[in-house]
């Protein structure tokens, strides 16, 4: 092979195995809309990354109720995202507006 003809390979090779990785993960929406998170219960599996989104025009925050995670305040269209790596229940709320809760499954 020419060393051209190594150098695509090497790419390709290196491509593919970038695109596989991102394949393995997997990322779910929550939205804080309404002074509600949407969906309040969601079941994932292990290794999943939980993305909240604030679509209020009030800030929220996302705060586990075992200190696992705690984003700052959130404005409008601001974004926390947080990887699940372990089974179990998470229970969440907004510290700011306590009536906001939400709970993450892990499988």
């Amino acid at each position: 092979m020419s060393p051209r003809t190594l150098q695509v390979t090497a790419l390709l090779g290196a491509l593919f195995a970038a695109h596989a990785g991102a394949v393995d993960e997997e990322t779910i929406q929550v939205s804080a809309k309404n002074f509600m998170f949407t969906p309040a219960t969601i079941t994932v599996h292990a290794g999943t990354i939980v993305t909240w989104v604030n679509l209020d025009d009030e800030p929220h925050t996302i705060s586990s109720d075992a200190g696992l995670f705690r984003s700052p305040a959130l404005d409008t269209r601001e974004r926390f995202s947080f990887k699940f790596e372990k089974a179990g229940t998470y229970h969440y709320l907004c510290t700011i507006h306590p009536r906001m809760l939400g709970t993450v499954t892990v499988e």
